[in-house]
């Protein structure tokens, strides 16, 4: 092994050791790179003037329209956070499956999935499930482990279930990589790999997780009764028809806001951006929470904000137009002046209400947080790359015994257990963009198929003990009498549990690619 591939790794043996004491990530993958930029300009292996084509990447990096759905995503898990979305799902789907041993628990776990495809967000939805979940199941005498690790793993399905965020960076930094891969195999017409396919993609394998949680929810119902009682009927509470009305009316908003979402992204009408900006204001709308009976002026405004876009771009709009006296322009016009007026009524709603400022302090200071990593990282990268670490990876999975199978392995055990000591956004920054353009180089290897993978494997970070993000959101709202012990022995069989479909998928690659080529054929 020559001296520059002998830098590249201690950089990033380096790197990793320093995130395992705990120092800042951005600072660490920044300082890291730099150090070693004068190490190897040192020992003449590097040239500095590499970092010259740093700006140029930040700059790409900042103005990326895929990446700017970030922090629409993240102002529409907060937004819904404030609101009581959840609350009023959890007590209707308490109420329908409730009556039966185990029905809570199925209860949270489809509330889960629904929180999980309109926020995005796992440390949202964990804190939010925590206050309101663990408390009730508690309450109706619920197992504290099978309670805590249930929680925990469904607020999980936030990072499987489109419009995960981390789904949005995972999406970015694969395409990346696959045009890399590409272009090292002599193919300088590239295909790309966009965030539309990798939502199309996770959809079939988190549907198939959510099936393994409730057939264990279910079969620890049958074998351990008590561990999972029915809860008693409430006699105030509707029944029959009135308890159906009641569960769809807190149904539709939800499932509206999701449709709009994922719906325009898969069908093709909107990028994920657009589709992000829709959510955003959708997420403003449920938590302004207008009168159910006002739901049809709602619906009204739809309308109107569609017929003065359409208007608008049939009619070629020129607001020239308007300065030139033109009469015709004033009819777009004022469709538009109504739109936008009847479209500032939430966004007021929920200022008044005390939502809106602290909502976008909290979205500032997480899209900082992830953009201001991914700069550390491309920097990271950029450094990597100039020692020559990009083809040491490749040699290294290539010469792997087992070929693509055995570099497949290694890389997916390497990420499980990273997933120990660092954060899913630090694997997707530092980890993705090394590994990613040797896999996609080997034969058999689909990038949808395996971004899914490293998804669902990056999954099981969030829960597995000790470090799991999701286990401390957890233990700081839980009840008192939750323990962490409790937290950490009830995560522990649904950690198997993903291992188990992450197995799944690794043996029938078509529940990752199948639905992406129904709707994106050729």
């Amino acid at each position: 092994m020559d001296l520059q591939s002998l830098v590249a790794i201690a950089m990033v043996v380096t790197a990793v050791a320093l995130l395992m004491i705990g120092f800042p990530v951005a600072l660490t993958l920044a300082g890291v790179a730099l150090i070693f930029v004068a190490i190897g300009d040192a020992l003449g292996v590097m040239a500095p003037s590499l970092l010259g084509a740093l700006p140029q990447r930040i700059f790409g990096v900042m103005t990326n329209e895929v990446l700017l759905a970030i922090p629409l995503f993240v102002f529409m898990g907060v937004m819904l956070e404030r609101s009581r979305v959840a609350e009023d799902l959890l007590e209707a789907m308490g109420r329908l499956f409730g009556a039966v041993r185990g029905g809570l628990a199925v209860a949270v776990v489809i509330v889960g999935v629904l929180l999980a495809a309109a926020k995005g967000i796992v440390g949202a939805t964990t804190v939010t499930m925590g206050l309101i979940v663990l408390p009730t199941m508690l309450r109706h005498g619920y197992d504290k482990r099978l309670a805590a690790g249930t929680v925990a793993a469904t607020a999980t399905l936030a990072q499987i279930f489109p419009p995960a965020t981390v789904l949005v960076l995972l999406g970015d930094q694969m395409s990346n990589a696959y045009q890399a891969a590409q272009l090292a195999q002599g193919n300088f017409a590239p295909q790309s790999v966009t965030v539309a396919d990798l939502f199309a993609g996770a959809i079939v394998p988190a549907f198939g997780l959510v099936a393994l949680y409730l057939v264990f929810l279910i079969g620890v119902a049958i074998v351990a009764p008590k561990s999972s009682p029915a809860i008693p009927p409430d006699p105030d509470a509707p029944r029959g028809l009135a308890l159906a009305r009641r569960t769809l009316a807190v149904l539709v908003a939800p499932i509206l806001l999701i449709v709009a979402v994922l719906g325009s992204i898969l069908g093709g009408l909107a990028t994920p951006t657009e589709a992000a900006a829709v959510g955003a204001f959708g997420a403003m709308l449920l938590a302004a929470r207008p009168d159910p009976r006002a739901w049809v002026p709602w619906l009204v405004l739809i309308a109107v904000v569609i017929a003065a876009l359409r208007f608008v771009s049939e009619s070629g709009f020129d607001p020239r137009g308007l300065l030139a006296g033109d009469p015709v322009a004033l009819v777009p016009a004022a469709l538009l002046v109504v739109a936008a007026a009847l479209l500032l009524q939430p966004v007021l709603r929920v200022h008044r209400e005390n939502y809106l400022v602290p909502v976008l302090a909290r979205t500032a200071e997480v899209t900082s947080m992830i953009f201001l990593i991914l700069i550390g990282a491309t920097l990271f990268s950029l450094v990597f790359r100039g020692l020559g670490g990009d083809d040491l990876v490749h040699r290294a999975l290539a010469d792997l015994p087992g070929g693509t199978a055995g570099a497949l392995l290694t890389v997916m055990l390497a990420i499980f257990l990273l997933g120990f000591v660092m954060d899913a956004f630090e694997i997707i920054f530092v980890v993705v963009p090394i590994v990613a353009p040797a896999l996609l180089q080997l034969p058999g290897v689909d990038p949808v198929w395996l971004a899914v993978m490293i998804a669902l494997n990056l999954q099981t970070s969030y829960i597995h003990p000790p470090l799991g993000p999701t286990l401390f959101f957890l233990r700081g709202v839980a009840p008192k009498e939750i323990t962490t012990a409790h937290i950490y022995v009830g995560a522990i069989p649904f950690v198997l549990i993903q291992l188990l479909a992450l197995v799944g998928l690794w043996l029938v690659p078509g529940l990752a690619t199948w639905l992406p080529g129904i709707l994106y054929p050729g």
